[in-house]
């Protein structure tokens, strides 16, 4: 199975569109170092849990949108080769200016235990 990238990041509403150029700009590099493929969602139906929830893991304001978003390589050897490969890329100097707080974003590397059905 493959290795996936997981991450959620709140995203002020009026950076939706950098946001997607910026995913946009991004899945190039990915790609190019090994990644398999990448899944960018803003958040639709996102409830308010009792105990905790996705707005309150990254401090979301009411002006944000939570982002869910993965990616998948062929295994965690090929992921930490290309994590490493992209910190060296000259292509992701020119996405220095994130449309997001990333002192908020939540992230980890995630080996599947269980898969049905097709891969987005």
């Amino acid at each position: 199975m493959p290795y996936v990238d997981g991450f959620v990041v709140p995203v002020p509403n009026a950076n939706r569109d950098r946001y997607v150029e910026m995913a946009r700009k991004g899945w190039d590099v990915f790609r190019r170092h090994g990644a398999l493929s990448m899944v960018e969602c803003w958040g639709d139906d996102v409830p308010d849990g009792k105990l905790t929830d996705f707005r309150r893991a990254v401090q979301c304001k009411p002006d944000e949108t939570v982002v869910f978003s993965w990616i998948t390589w062929p295994d965690r050897e090929a992921r930490d080769r290309g994590n490493k490969a992209m910190m060296e890329d000259p292509a992701m100097k020119d996405m220095s200016d994130m449309p997001f707080d990333g002192k908020r974003m939540i992230y980890g590397g995630f080996a599947p235990v269980f898969q049905a059905g097709g891969q987005t």
